[in-house]
């Protein structure tokens, strides 16, 4: 044992601000990049789509890239298992940097990868490999950088600090969209989309680089180091599944319901507002863009009353209110054509997802003990990724294709409110100590 909770615990609280600030932000810088990465393709697809998938109307087309923005799904329970593994037994900075270059990879082959009209369908396979190898990355990204940033906020104010880890997971989105945005005032519509796409996939892979040779010389976290000098075994998926099933079941049902409204009320949103509202491309983008920003400033708040009112409550009330609000909001969104109108409802709805958005993180980290946490924390959320959020778009998309637009409203409600049900059930897990296995 690494003592008790309190002594445990100690030399973490003892960080000045500055330091614990260094490692929150060294920890998360990984994070950013790697959503950047992931988000570039969601947001770049208007443009793209034609690229690679030729034939068919525009609904086609975005669902076809839909279909491999899904597939990319497919390998983040393995690179979650592969690296929430390696970041048990080798530590959680190694895991970081090993996340970080496979996604360095995958954004610099989307860059280059050749188009439909030069070498055919191979250029569909190519962008395929291209998004598994993300999916491989950005599955151990989360547990790795989850389990990293609790380890080290320190118990009394671990919700505020480790709520940045969201934070720089919708950071990621709004650079991408930024990004964007910028390319859009300053190409053509048709030099954006014959090659302008290419360049958010180009920035993505240097700042990748840059965060590499950064996270190299971060701090390990004392839990990880107490738990290698106990010489116990770590990261063993039959311990996990053996010792903490219900754990294993809390997060795949918590993360259904955050992850399918977050791609719901995100990535999807911003077709959404194009395809169904009719809002331009330009407009749907701005929109989006300036929805995140503030989604991306209010996690470090929620984060913060996680800390004085409890995380169960936060995050049960989030999804509730959430679970109630999309059917009619939604729908509201769909016959709107002012787009501040348009702006204010869809920040009801991530207003409503930022109950789980800040605390997710934490929670996750705080149901598992140290020789497990990162594949406690990886494996399930990717698992729950892959059967929701990585299908969201494909199911928005078929059902507007056969005219039922609306189930799909429903649909995100219900998984939300299923969520809400099961947070309101857990345990609190606010006094949870991250070093010590009591």
């Amino acid at each position: 044992m690494a003592g008790s909770g309190a002594e445990a615990d100690a030399p973490i609280e003892r960080m000045g601000a500055l330091q614990r600030l260094k490692a929150i932000l060294g920890g998360s810088a990984g994070n950013l990049v790697e959503w950047y990465d992931w988000f570039a393709y969601s947001s770049t697809s208007l443009y793209f789509a034609s690229q690679f998938f030729p034939k068919g109307d525009a609904v086609a087309q975005q669902l076809q890239t839909a279909a491999i923005f899904a597939a990319g799904f497919v390998m983040r329970p393995i690179g979650a298992w592969l690296i929430g593994v390696y970041a048990d037994r080798a530590g959680r900075r190694s895991a970081l940097t090993l996340s970080v270059a496979l996604m360095c990879l995958g954004s610099f082959a989307i860059a280059i990868l050749p188009t439909y009209a030069r070498i055919g369908a191979l250029a569909q396979y190519g962008l395929l490999a291209a998004r598994l190898v993300q999916g491989l990355s950005l599955g151990g990204e989360y547990g790795a950088s989850a389990t990293y940033m609790s380890e080290m906020a320190g118990k009394t104010r671990r919700g505020f600090w480790s709520s940045f880890q969201y934070t720089t997971l919708i950071g990621g989105q709004v650079t991408a969209l930024l990004v964007l945005v910028v390319l859009q005032h300053t190409l053509s519509k048709d030099a954006l989309g014959a090659w302008g796409w290419r360049i958010p996939f180009a920035i993505g892979g240097l700042l990748a680089i840059v965060v590499y040779a950064m996270q190299r010389s971060l701090d390990e976290t004392g839990a990880y180091l107490a738990e290698k000098a106990q010489d116990k075994p770590r990261g063993r998926t039959m311990t996990l599944l053996r010792e903490h099933p219900r754990e294993v079941g809390i997060i795949m049902v918590l993360t259904a319901a955050g992850s399918l409204s977050f791609y719901a009320f995100t990535t999807y949103m911003q077709k959404f507002l194009v395809n169904t509202a009719g809002f331009s491309k330009d407009t749907g983008t701005a929109i989006m863009a300036a929805v995140l920003v503030i989604y991306m400033l209010i996690q470090p708040g929620v984060g913060w009353i996680s800390d004085h009112v409890g995380r169960k409550r936060t995050m049960a009330a989030g999804l509730a209110l959430g679970g109630v609000a999309t059917y009619p909001v939604m729908t509201a969104i769909s016959h709107t054509h002012v787009a501040a109108a348009a702006f204010g409802l869809v920040m009801v709805l991530v207003l409503c997802h930022s109950g789980y958005a800040a605390v997710n993180a934490v929670v996750k980290a705080e149901l598992f003990p140290a020789h497990v946490r990162a594949l406690g924390v990886s494996l399930p959320y990717a698992l729950a990724n892959v059967l929701f959020g990585g299908t969201a778009e494909y199911v928005a998309g078929w059902l507007k294709e056969h005219r039922i637009e609306s189930a799909f409203y429903a649909y995100v409600g219900v998984i939300m409110l299923a969520g809400a049900l099961v947070a309101a059930r857990m345990r609190n897990t606010n006094q949870t100590s991250l070093l010590a296995d009591d």
